[in-house]
């Protein structure tokens, strides 16, 4: 079979051909970075824009998580356990009255002796708890002034009680030291006055004190956890209107 000979293209038209060679001028204009290119670059501004929010997003954040840590620690580990402690002032109350009591009651200067040893601890220990609260109090800015007067009121009234509790007790040394029955007679009346006119009264004005700083600690609380919840919906509003933001710089840049 004859071989067919290659069809002769014009010399004009091989010309125009091989000027054609590569892909579409329009294709080959698209480089990468391009005006028309797919991976184009954001402007300078809008990389660093987003890159503020980004930054800006996570450290409102990071600051309303520290301040919600902060009033959840302060509130429980300081604030209301040193409440609770003071709470059972209530009962160190009630058992130094009850304490001074048997003391009057005691039969022997042996038996009295005992009972009015352990005076000394049960102060120390309503003392201290009072100290501890007021040491937690002072990190909390929410009704500072309400709560300084009521802390000052139970410090007074806790003063007034114990002063007149130990003008009972310096009244029955001085029965067990005497040895005059008529003198001893007299100085267990004037205690047994005493403890029930003075200082009887004076516990009352110390438990009701106590009572008004128990119902601000209620109001405390109420207040932290108020705060804590605004904190927490401000941050999360911010941080949903900045992911709009950055969303949509990202697709219009």
């Amino acid at each position: 079979m004859a071989e067919r000979e290659p069809a002769q293209v014009p010399d004009g038209q091989a010309v125009a051909t091989a000027g054609r060679v590569g892909p579409h001028p329009s294709v080959a204009g698209a480089t990468p970075g391009g005006p028309g290119g797919l991976g184009r670059r954001r402007p300078l501004g809008v990389r660093l824009l987003i890159s503020l929010l980004i930054a800006g997003l996570g450290l409102l954040a990071s600051q309303a998580l520290g301040i919600v840590d902060q009033d959840l620690r302060i509130i429980y580990t300081e604030y209301t356990l040193a409440a609770a402690d003071l709470a059972h002032t209530s009962t160190d109350l009630l058992r130094y009255r009850i304490t001074i009591i048997r003391a009057i009651e005691a039969p022997t200067r042996q038996e009295f002796d005992r009972i009015v040893a352990s005076l000394p601890d049960q102060r120390a220990r309503i003392l201290r708890a009072v100290d501890r609260y007021a040491a937690a109090s002072q990190r909390l800015s929410r009704g500072e002034r309400s709560r300084t007067e009521d802390l000052q009121a139970l410090r007074q009234s806790l003063d007034a009680y114990l002063r007149a509790a130990d003008q009972t007790a310096i009244l029955l040394a001085r029965l067990w030291a005497t040895s005059d029955v008529r003198e001893a007679a007299d100085l267990r009346h004037q205690a047994e006055l005493h403890a029930a006119e003075n200082a009887g009264p004076k516990l009352v004005e110390a438990s009701d004190a106590l009572e008004r700083l128990l119902l601000g600690v209620a109001d405390v609380g109420k207040d932290m956890r108020d705060e804590s919840a605004g904190v927490i919906r401000a941050t999360t509003l911010a941080l949903v209107l900045g992911s709009l933001l950055i969303a949509a710089l990202n697709l219009l840049a």
